[in-house]
């Protein structure tokens, strides 16, 4: 029996090698490692699954993340400064790990495997984290460090083990959410099939569906879950993400039956590494007038290179990185001695390698928005402290709790977006999505300008009033730059993922998409970088009484209004950036190569090379 299986396995892997040379489907497989059925696997209802988990994982994350420098100032008694890169080290190391685990799960693990197996991980970092905030001796002794200020006293810091224990936890629940974040997105979108235009749409729809979870998510940990770290103390909260994790993993579990799987492919990068070490090799070559005599170009791709997608007959001769051609030229030596894959590889291969190195600019230019992100989860929060939280005589809004105010909004525009404007712009535009990533990435960056702008208008009114005139302004003054920055995300996250998944690099969806995540890594450390280079700048200029716009603990002392219109300026500098590469991107090179005589075969498919996110499949 096991046998027959693996014959089937293998026909079926066959036959899916030779569709996917003609652009078809891609070889999935049930939880049996059996050939996937399109009626009974996949689709919205096991993407729901997948959807349960992003909801419940983001849920956990995001009553840690958001509130997690309210207890490392309060608790831990780390400075403002401090525990501002403490909180934002913390979420870039998780988004930079997504990269390890989309590498494992497109190279060795698969998506569905390593999202449960990292998923128990981030699971023991919340229970650590529970533990230690409910045993007294894994913290410094209680204090209060507004009182202790003005007395002129410190508290005591945690260090030692209580510190270790903490930054233990902390990274345990880093390593295991920087895993299954890529995977979620992946798996969930694994679930269609791109190819179809029926099933094309439905993907479109998934990628909303995917950030409403995540709002929904966001939302019920900025409330319920803050609300319970607030009243019940922050060893109830931790626990109760640990408790929104387990339920993330029951859900994943619980649609085993109903995926449909891509199998790992082996090292992701080797095919990668070989067009480089082959075009060095042979960069003294010269690449033939027709791009047809290239290695591959007919259709003749080699089994080693199934890494890839085998769509070698649509080729596209770009004229971007012209120099990776070499990496395909035969060697005209009168002998049929088949070269090595690390001499000779396909125009597949190098058209993979080409799309690669093309997107880098467009993932670059969103890591400043990131870094944007990272002062609503750090400083903004500190800015909503410092103003009146009571919503009546008996409540008070937790300050982590303002940036639920975007996801309120959001789980209302974001089906109304898919359901009515998407519809409506594929009638003008022809694309599944309604307007193209490219264009939603470019949007979303131009908005966030003027979260920023907002930002920086109401702490400038937020402090005078507070130095000059003695008053406390309520918390819904800042909720603009919340409100502005949830449209902005809204239109750049689910714009940047739908663009790196839709890239033609089968088997490398999991790891594309971990790439996005990348973009919040380095905005957090970038922010962690600019608040230690603008506090240095600054007090050694004595711009804002010697202590530096960020240096004091008090944002009544320090110039949190001037950081903002620093990062506002950054903000639009970075999207006339993005306009120049987008441009680069989706431009198409003249070319006479087709009117060449002789050329039987039209030209215009190798010549004219274009990276149009209008003609992403």
């Amino acid at each position: 029996m096991e046998m027959e299986q693996r014959r089937q396995l293998q026909n079926h892997k066959g036959e899916a090698m030779n569709t996917s040379e003609m652009g078809k489907e891609d070889i999935t497989l049930d939880w049996r490692g059996r050939p996937s059925n399109p009626t009974k696997h996949g689709g919205m209802r096991a993407a729901a699954f997948v959807l349960g988990l992003q909801s419940f994982e983001i849920m956990g994350i995001a009553a840690v993340g958001n509130n997690l420098i309210t207890y490392v100032i309060n608790e831990m008694h780390f400075s403002l400064s401090k525990s501002a890169n403490i909180v934002t080290n913390f979420i870039g190391t998780v988004f930079l790990l997504a990269l390890v685990g989309g590498y494992l799960s497109d190279s060795y693990l698969g998506s569905f495997w390593t999202m449960l197996i990292f998923g128990f991980v981030e699971l023991s970092g919340f229970i650590l984290l529970s533990v230690q905030a409910h045993v007294p001796q894994l913290k410094p002794p209680p204090c209060n460090n507004i009182a202790a200020a003005d007395n002129g006293e410190e508290c005591i810091e945690a260090k030692g083990f209580k510190s270790l224990i903490f930054f233990v936890a902390l990274y345990l629940v880093a390593l295991g959410s920087g895993c299954v974040k890529p995977n979620m997105i992946a798996h969930g979108a694994d679930q269609f099939n791109p190819e179809s235009p029926k099933q094309s749409k439905k993907l479109s729809t998934y990628f909303n569906a995917a950030y409403f979870a995540f709002s929904m998510g966001e939302l019920i940990a900025l409330t319920l879950l803050v609300w319970v770290q607030t009243h019940s103390g922050m060893d109830v909260g931790f626990g109760v993400s640990a408790a929104a994790m387990a339920m993330g993993l029951i859900s994943l579990v619980s649609g085993t039956l109903y995926y449909r799987n891509k199998p790992p492919q082996g090292s992701i990068f080797t095919p990668i590494a070989q067009v480089f070490v082959a075009a060095i090799l042979k960069r003294k070559q010269l690449c033939p007038s027709n791009p047809q005599l290239l290695h591959g170009s007919q259709n003749n791709v080699p089994n080693d290179t199934t890494t890839f997608s085998s769509d070698a007959g649509s080729f596209l001769h770009a004229e971007k990185f012209r120099f990776l051609d070499k990496a395909c030229i035969k060697m005209q030596d009168g002998t049929n001695t088949k070269e090595s894959p690390w001499r000779l590889c396909t125009v597949t291969q190098v058209k993979q390698v080409k799309i690669l190195l093309s997107v880098i600019p467009i993932f670059a230019s969103t890591i400043v928005f990131n870094t944007i992100l990272a002062q609503l989860q750090t400083f903004s929060v500190q800015q909503g402290s410092m103003m009146d939280t009571k919503l009546t005589k008996s409540f008070h809004i937790p300050p982590a709790s303002l940036q639920s105010i975007p996801y309120i909004m959001l789980i209302v525009v974001v089906p109304l977006y898919d359901t009515f404007f998407v519809p409506f712009a594929r009638k003008f535009t022809g694309h599944d999505s309604g307007i193209s990533p490219l264009k939603r990435i470019g949007f979303g960056l131009f908005l966030a300008t003027f979260s920023m702008i907002a930002a920086a208008i109401m702490e400038e009114k937020r402090r005078d009033a507070a130095v000059n005139s003695n008053k406390i302004l309520s918390i819904f003054w800042i909720t603009p730059q919340f409100l502005i920055f949830g449209l902005s995300e809204m239109f750049t996250a689910v714009g940047l993922i739908e663009f790196f998944y839709k890239q033609s690099l089968k088997g490398m969806q999991a790891f594309l998409t971990a790439v996005t995540y990348c973009s919040y890594s380095f905005g957090f450390y970038l922010s962690s970088l600019l608040v230690s280079l603008v506090n240095k700048i600054t007090s050694s200029s004595g711009s804002s009484g010697g202590g530096g716009w960020l240096g004091d603990n008090n944002l009544n002392k320090d110039r949190l209004d001037l950081f903002y219109w620093l990062l506002a300026g950054l903000s639009f500098l970075n999207f006339l950036n993005y306009l120049f590469w987008s441009n680069w991107y989706s431009h198409k090179p003249s070319s006479s190569a087709s009117s060449a005589p002789g050329n039987e075969t039209p030209m215009e498919d190798y010549n004219h090379y274009r990276l149009d996110d209008n003609n992403i499949p």
